[in-house]
């Protein structure tokens, strides 16, 4: 490990990029610590502590949403135009024809759509929660003026924050947007470790032992099912030409585990976001029947069974919805057909189409399953000892993991290229 840290800091190019990167993330977390006019900030602290949903949105906004900074939203309007986008790629052939079939142009093409449909869906989100924190007493502004001048800078926020994230992925060390999430979520540990020495009670030590067992091995299955894959084996007919024979040989067509990595469960929670939102904005209407309806959609949403079995069931949906999305296993057969290669005992082009499909699905199904127990694993543990255990498991980790290793993954490829230049 010590040896790949040396060679990472001894190329000039890759050490560039990881300052770089570096660089970004501090310039976020600046942006992020710079409150928005006229917030109460006692009023705000209450706020989070009696809504759970506003502590997954700041997980999800990257930690924006904790002192009401100019990027409250994060990066949250942007996936939420993705979803939609790529939603629409399932719905609408001609826009799964651009992105799937006309290369590296229809992909720019695709990517644009998405950046021009998140500055509505920020301007959206942003009114809607700044209605929402005004009715709670947060914001103290009163004029329309005061609220369509903060809209803006929220939505500033979030395109100037979707900038920086597709300035970190053109580096080619990590994907953008997770990491821009990934440094909101680690930003906020220093500050769970100091909160948890301060209110450290000797009486439940083993309930503390517990936790820290129970972190250690949803990061260990984290780990372990990130990294799992099932290889098909896949065989290479011979074929002579002029003198020489090429292929006869045997490789392997890997399956992951877990194909569709984080997106379900972000997918997942900016979906359970919204119904709760419009439930406490919609408790002040003046009409009671609304009022009414209002009230029991935020009671549904702030009751833990509900809501973590809604969000169990939501994952596991998105997890199979993803993976369909990019995997294709009829794309796969045709290219393992016009390759000359063949899953032994299984038919070329359809059957082995069929075959990929049953297997994927197989695999999803424990990979959605896993996904879903660790993000509601958090619940389970705060039921059971009565602790706030968001910040020791659940999405967060999930998040964190995946992204250190999906990062790690492509600076040691970088590593591997200049070994390979230096051959």
């Amino acid at each position: 490990m010590f040896e790949k840290i040396t060679q990472i800091f001894k190329i000039t190019e890759l050490r560039n990029k990881i300052l770089f990167i570096l660089g970004i993330l501090i310039v976020f977390r600046i942006a992020a610590n710079v409150p928005l006019p006229g917030v109460n900030i006692e009023q705000l602290r209450r706020l989070f502590e009696g809504n759970q949903l506003l502590g997954m949105l700041n997980v999800f906004s990257g930690g924006g949403l904790t002192n009401i900074s100019i990027v409250m939203l994060g990066v949250g309007p942007y996936i939420t135009a993705s979803i939609i986008m790529q939603l629409l790629t399932m719905i609408v052939p001609r826009v799964e024809q651009i992105y799937k079939e006309e290369g590296e142009a229809g992909r720019q093409k695709f990517n644009m759509w998405t950046r021009w449909l998140t500055v509505p869906l920020a301007v959206l989100q942003t009114f809607s929660m700044v209605t929402l924190l005004k009715s709670q007493g947060v914001l103290t502004i009163t004029s329309s003026f005061d609220i369509a001048v903060i809209v803006v800078i929220a939505t500033a926020g979030t395109i100037f924050l979707m900038w920086l994230g597709e300035l970190i992925t053109e580096k080619g060390i990590g994907n953008g947007v997770s990491l821009i999430i990934f440094a909101g979520i680690v930003s906020g540990l220093p500050s769970g470790i100091s909160k948890l020495f301060l209110t450290f009670d000797s009486a439940q030590i083993f309930t503390y032992l517990g936790l820290l067992i129970v972190t250690l091995i949803t990061i260990g299955g984290v780990v372990m099912v990130t990294e799992g894959q099932r290889n098909i084996p896949v065989s290479y007919a011979k074929r002579v030409r002029g003198s020489s024979t090429m292929g006869g040989s045997t490789s392997h067509l890997p399956l992951r585990v877990n194909q569709a990595g984080v997106i379900p469960i972000i997918f997942a929670m900016s979906i359970m976001l919204f119904p709760g939102m419009i439930a406490t904005f919609l408790m002040k209407a003046s009409n009671p029947m609304i009022s009414g309806a209002a009230s029991v959609v935020n009671n549904l949403f702030q009751n833990q069974v509900f809501y973590s079995s809604l969000y169990f069931i939501l994952i596991v949906m998105f997890t199979y919805f993803y993976t369909a999305v990019v995997f294709d296993p009829v794309k796969i057969a045709e290219n393992l057909q016009k390759q000359g290669g063949y899953i032994p005992g299984i038919r070329p082009g359809k059957t082995t189409a069929d075959f990929l499909y049953k297997i994927m699905n197989r695999i999803t199904l424990t990979g959605s399953i896993f996904l879903g127990t660790i993000a509601v694993l958090p619940f389970i543990v705060q039921g059971l000892t009565g602790m706030q255990a968001i910040q020791i498991g659940g999405t967060s980790i999930l998040i964190v993991v995946s992204v250190v290793i999906e990062t790690i993954k492509q600076i040691e490829g970088q590593l591997v290229m200049r070994d390979y230049e230096g051959f």
